[in-house]
């Protein structure tokens, strides 16, 4: 006798088209989330957040000299760019915090690696790094201008400063997290030290050396105003400065936003090399 098929399942044993699909909650732990709500939720927030400030500057809840809305923000910053040539102090600016921060990596990884392997390279290194930690970057504004002048060397030096210390540490122990089993069967295997360096130690720890950068550039981005507020003539530091003098705080904002789209846009570009790198990683950057 031929027997009948479930309600529930049909003759291949699978669930029938109709069998209701799990719905996909707001609030869930750890579970990833459609591409669409990202995108919908990451403009949501900024659309709470400029209505919320046209808003207060609306009912007067602050003084509009000082703290303007975001429609004058946004006039002064088109009229900035328009007549003020403030693309130019864009530019400068852009080539002051990818230069230092270059010069930043190409000391801070080899060394990084090295101490975070080595524990003699760490035990030579370490307390020296540790210290420099503590001492905040702009402490060293007056040494610098005494030695590098008000040119552009005292500011790259600053901001050199401001990030070469806590890069070490982060990419040192981010090497320390390389399983140690992989160095120990790579030297049984009859690797040589530059060999387990080269071919395991490095490719394993590349990842997150990518994301200890992504998190300095966005420190080195904070450290920008500092470093140009002290005797620039250029640069959105500078133009924030003359910005001060005459009470033009629309301007002084424009330049904190410009500040803020261009690390989102640095970020998103080093977000970006770090999924073209390691695919066998996405979704966990």
């Amino acid at each position: 006798m031929t027997g009948t098929v479930s309600n529930s399942t049909s003759s291949a044993g699978m669930p029938k088209p109709n069998t209701p699909v799990p719905r996909q909650r707001f609030f869930e732990f750890k579970k990833d989330i459609p591409a669409s709500w990202s995108v919908i939720l990451g403009i949501a927030v900024w659309i709470c957040f400029f209505g919320f400030w046209e808003y207060a500057v609306w009912q007067q809840w602050t003084n509009e000299i000082l703290l303007p809305g975001p429609v004058k923000v946004l006039d002064a910053l088109y009229t900035m760019f328009a007549e003020n040539g403030f693309f130019n102090d864009v530019l400068i600016s852009v080539w002051r915090v990818m230069f230092s921060f270059g010069l930043a990596c190409a000391v801070a990884i080899p060394l990084g690696i090295l101490m975070g392997t080595f524990r003699t390279v760490e035990a030579f290194f370490s307390p020296f790094v540790s210290a420099w930690r503590y001492l905040p970057a702009p402490s060293f504004i007056p040494l610098l201008l005494m030695w590098f002048g008000a040119g552009d060397t005292q500011k790259l030096a600053l901001l050199f400063i401001g990030v070469i210390w806590f890069l070490i540490t982060l990419i040192s122990d981010h090497v320390k997290a390389v399983p140690a089993d992989l160095i120990r069967t790579s030297v049984t295997l009859g690797g040589s030290r530059w060999q387990v360096l080269r071919t395991v130690v490095v490719p394993a720890s590349l990842p997150n050396i990518t994301i200890a950068m992504r998190q300095m550039l966005a420190v080195s981005w904070t450290y920008l105003v500092i470093a140009e507020i002290t005797a620039a003539d250029a640069g959105i530091g500078a133009v924030m400065m003359r910005a001060k003098r005459f009470l033009h705080v629309d301007e002084i904002m424009a330049g904190i936003l410009v500040i803020g789209v261009l690390g989102l846009f640095f970020d998103f570009l080093l977000r970006q090399v770090y999924r073209f790198a390691f695919p066998y990683l996405e979704g966990r950057s």
